[in-house]
């Protein structure tokens, strides 16, 4: 039996061959690893001896020989082909161990040039690989060093590799070059800087973890990151302390995390369920916490806590006496650090680069029955604003209508959120009608901080009003001010209705759906 060995992860790889030859399986190998063997004393031949012609073209051409994919392609039990090796005096190949050139770590060099992007697509291994797993009945692949271990057990336990063996390893060669493929298509794509939609979309991801369960017990779940960098992203938050991040878990926290980066000066997200519960922003961390909790200090139990500055040992003692999911901040003082690690199911998270945002043209994109929907991330806050009213905002309404626009933008839709003074004071979420909303943020500012919470404060609106019961309702409540889209077929309406009353609306002309 041979085995062709020619791999750029040499991870096990001399051990691996070692076992191989002490088991009577001669060694093939090409380049880099060839020289590693013969350094370590395995017994390897080179592949031109193999084929009779040279390595050429820099290494471009080894591999891709008839006496290579012959002898991997040819299924013994026909006696066709294995008489065609006889005539063409070809040998069997039964062993292909063979992992591609490093393309992702090329290009997430820094400073990379497309030439040597280009130089790093493998073509000899895929070949090599779709070869042997076209074949798997007769030829055992293997792609990954994990794999080693397997199948030296089962050679030295039965003297062959099952099939089902055989199939798993096929399996993961497909996927594995599929993966490959997948990044250079995307990296040609990103180079391009084509934003538009390919007629066949082929998108990859690396796993990072399984999870307990799903969304609830009873469904599975696994999270996978994006090849790249991903900076600011949960997936490269470094875990200081708690248990293994929930499906749930991640999706609450990506949800703050992104309404976080909408804002410069330092600021605390609470949130729960995917929606804001409480923001907000201030000249210091501590008092930004202030106003997160108390904006809403009954649904922040048991919700996520994200903050765009270093968590003090002033917060940490104050989130320490409540029951938090999770907390995820750029650094800890280490004094906060020790007293949060004091409760062991909190899930503390340290995320340096918390501020970096997704690239524009980032997908979004939703699982439905059959297929998904894909749309470029919602990366805009607004171009431009129109102020509708006789009267302008004032300097301080127009730095609330900004707040309460940018946390409105990750309100499910019917979405109303109220702030004054750089707070949230009523969050509308999900409701069917927009009056609803508007009324729910009302009560519950009136419930959860005071009777007078909405005096004075604004109002924003993800999507226009289609009638004017929103501004009856915010004037009752003692609001002054509206930010709103605007480009309802009743717009006047609202207009009006403000102008009777004396507050003021702007219109972004940009809105904010958020399914």
């Amino acid at each position: 039996m041979k085995a062709l060995i020619s791999v750029s992860d040499k991870t096990g790889i001399v051990e691996f061959a070692k076992e191989l030859e002490n088991l009577g399986i001669e060694i093939i190998s090409t380049g880099g690893t060839y020289k590693k063997l013969k350094e370590a004393n395995v017994n390897a031949i080179e592949i031109s001896d193999l084929t009779g012609f040279p390595e050429c073209l820099d290494g471009r051409v080894k591999t891709l020989h008839p006496k290579v994919h012959a002898g991997i392609l040819a299924m013994r039990n026909n006696p066709n082909h294995m008489k065609q090796l006889e005539t063409l005096n070809v040998d069997t190949i039964d062993f292909v161990v063979v992992n591609l050139y490093p393309f992702k770590q090329t290009i997430l060099k820094e400073n990379v040039t497309r030439e040597e992007c280009v130089e790093n697509i493998d073509i000899g291994g895929p070949t090599m690989l779709r070869s042997a797993a076209k074949n798997y009945q007769d030829v055992t692949v293997i792609t990954d060093p994990a794999d080693y271990e397997k199948i030296l057990s089962e050679l030295k336990e039965n003297k062959k590799v099952s099939l089902d063996t055989k199939f798993y390893l096929m399996q993961k060669v497909f996927e594995h070059t599929a993966n490959y493929d997948a990044m250079i298509c995307n990296y040609i794509k990103n180079e391009r800087e084509d934003h538009s939609y390919p007629a066949t979309l082929s998108l990859t991801f690396e796993k990072v973890q399984e999870m307990r369960y799903g969304e609830n017990p009873h469904q599975t779940g696994c999270l996978y990151k994006e090849v790249g960098k991903c900076e600011g992203s949960l997936v490269t938050a470094k875990q200081l302390n708690g248990k293994e991040l929930s499906f749930n878990n991640i999706n609450d926290t990506n949800g703050a995390l992104e309404l976080l980066k909408e804002f410069d000066e330092p600021t605390i997200v609470a949130c729960k369920h995917g929606n804001p519960c409480g923001v907000g922003s201030d000249s210091d961390i501590y008092k930004a916490w202030q106003k997160a909790y108390s904006a809403d200090n009954m649904s922040i139990f048991g919700g996520i806590v994200v903050a765009n500055r270093e968590i003090t040992a002033e917060i940490a003692r104050e989130m320490s006496e409540m029951f938090l999911e999770v907390i995820v901040a750029p650094s800890f003082a280490e004094e906060a650090l020790n007293i949060l690690q004091k409760k062991k199911n909190v899930r503390v998270l340290e995320l340096p680069k918390i501020t970096v945002k997704q690239p524009e043209n980032s997908y979004d994109i939703k699982k439905i029955n059959g297929g998904i929907i894909v749309q470029t991330i919602d990366s805009k806050l607004l171009d431009e604003y129109e102020v509708v009213t006789d009267r302008a905002p004032t300097d301080k309404e127009l730095e609330d209508l900004m707040f309460a626009w940018k946390v409105v933008k990750f309100v499910k839709s019917n979405g109303i959120a109220l702030a004054k003074d750089k707070q949230t004071v009523g969050i509308g979420p999900g409701q069917v009608n927009r009056i609803w909303s508007t009324k729910q943020c009302v009560e519950h500012a009136k419930e959860l901080i005071n009777e007078t919470a909405t005096q004075n404060a604004v109002l924003a609106s993800d999507a226009f009003f289609p009638f004017d019961d929103c501004v009856e309702a915010a004037h009752a409540a003692g609001i002054t001010a509206i930010i709103q889209p605007g480009g309802a077929k009743k717009d006047q309406l609202s207009i009006d209705k403000c102008n009777q009353y004396g507050m003021t609306m702007i219109f972004t002309h940009m809105r904010h759906f958020k399914h």
